[in-house]
């Protein structure tokens, strides 16, 4: 758990946008609640050099994070050679990008998970010797073996254990599917480490599978894509670390608060990606629950909150939630970082009553975007053309209302536009495997509310 003291406890603001006023017997409240924290991180702030620290830098004041990166190491990763290569090239700059103080380690990847730097079930401490010792071992890695991803998590798991530590962050690698274990044994891997610490998922080459490597990112709150070039390996590799160590606060939780009569219809992200956090509630009391945000930096993010309310008649109001941003402490306490209340007003005003929030509306239509890509996907692989032109042409149409510029972009090599406004498309003959996983991994990034 996180221990900062009050001067260094970053700022988080909570803002919540809705219409708040119903019809006479309405029940659904629907709120946009907008988070953003500052002083958090590095990320667009202090240069990553310049707030380096010593091993001895107290929380709050330096680097307390521990990164454990996980290296695909299986056969598959020779095929061709320049893939083994471009990853090691890839952790090497990464590895460089570690500031002074984080503990780290490397993990080789196959059938069973195997320690590469520092070795013996320990973490090293990152400098200039240890950075350049890590870098050396890297020539050790070589492809051979299986996959079994759940052993990588569980290997990385242990060694981030060890360290005392608010940011706990893995990196993980792979090109292939996840053969050589079971899908039980992935989750169960998934819902041990879930919570323990935040894992980002690349898959590199067109030869893993998208909904494994996604499921992953998802479980572990963290982010995902697609690396289609090995080429482009360390650009990517030295973002994601550059990301990692812009994080100063973890486990952040969102509390709901209702009151007796109020129900959860659903909680989930909505920006700067759609990420469904209903199922992951966890009870603070009777009339509360808390969600996972995972570790925060210098950043905004967007949440969908839908709850339903009891009928009530015009002139009557009502809280319908209260949301709270809570950083649990060490002793078991949590502090209220910021708070934003939901509100329910009945009215026989039938404008007021039936506008629809912008951001609400927004963000709506970006969820089902998401949604309508992975189904026009889906039906175009099962052979439902008609079901596949109808669902992506819906895609297309919500995209372009959005100002969703790279969407739009990545539906364009797989469908031809007709026209954008009416969601007027044909189904591409030929679409290359990289572009019709970038699609698919790549769905569920929004865009914000235009100002």
């Amino acid at each position: 758990m996180a221990n900062f003291s009050k001067s260094t406890v970053p700022q988080f603001s909570v803002e919540v946008y809705q219409n708040e006023y119903l019809p006479e017997g309405g029940r659904e409240v629907n709120a946009i609640v907008t988070v953003t924290s500052t002083g958090g991180g590095t990320t667009g702030r202090v240069p990553l050099a310049a707030a380096s620290a010593s091993p001895t830098t107290t929380p709050g004041r330096g680097p307390n994070a521990a990164v454990v990166i996980m290296v695909d190491c299986s056969g598959s990763m020779d095929y061709p050679p320049t893939k083994m290569r471009n990853a090691r090239d890839a952790t090497s700059a990464a590895i460089d990008t570690l500031r002074d103080g984080v503990a780290f380690a490397v993990v080789a990847g196959t059938h069973v998970a195997k320690e590469v730097y520092p070795g013996s079930g320990r973490l090293a401490v990152a400098d200039t010797a240890s950075r350049a010792e890590a870098k050396n071992a890297l020539r050790k890695l070589s492809a051979g073996g299986g996959t079994a991803i759940g052993t990588w998590l569980g290997l990385a798991d242990r060694l981030l254990a060890s360290a005392d530590v608010s940011i706990r962050h893995g990196i993980l690698l792979t090109d292939g599917r996840n053969e050589h274990e079971t899908p039980e044994a992935l989750r169960a891997s998934l819902d041990a480490c879930a919570g323990r610490f935040t894992c980002d998922a690349r898959g590199v080459g067109t030869d893993w599978v998208v909904k494994e490597v996604t499921g992953i990112a998802s479980a572990m709150l963290g982010t995902v894509d697609i690396v289609a070039d090995p080429a482009g390996l360390a650009a990517d590799f030295t973002a994601m670390m550059e990301n990692a160590m812009g994080k100063e606060v973890a486990d952040v939780a969102l509390r709901l608060w209702t009151p007796v009569g109020v129900e959860i219809k659903f909680v989930k992200q909505v920006a700067p990606t759609v990420e469904e956090l209903t199922g992951r509630r966890t009870e603070a009391n009777t009339r509360a629950g808390d969600y996972p945000t995972g570790s925060w930096g210098d950043e905004s993010r967007d949440y969908h909150v839908c709850v339903q309310v009891p009928e009530a008649g015009v002139g009557q109001e009502m809280l319908a939630a209260r949301v709270s941003l809570l950083l649990p402490a060490a002793d078991g306490t949590s502090q209220v970082l910021s708070q934003g209340l939901v509100r329910a007003v009945w009215t026989d005003d039938m404008v007021a009553s039936t506008s629809i929030n912008p951001q609400v509306a927004h963000y709506t239509g970006q969820a089902e975007l998401a949604q309508v890509i992975q189904q026009g996907l889906e039906a175009r692989k099962s052979g439902d053309f008609d079901g596949a032109t109808a669902k992506l042409g819906r895609a297309v149409q919500l995209a372009s209302d959005s100002g969703n510029a790279d969407t739009a972009k990545l539906l364009s090599k797989v469908v031809d536009v007709v026209d954008a406004a009416t969601g007027t498309v044909r189904l591409k003959a030929k679409v290359a495997d990289a572009d019709e996983m970038t699609l698919e991994t790549r769905s569920t990034k929004t865009v914000r509310v235009k100002k």
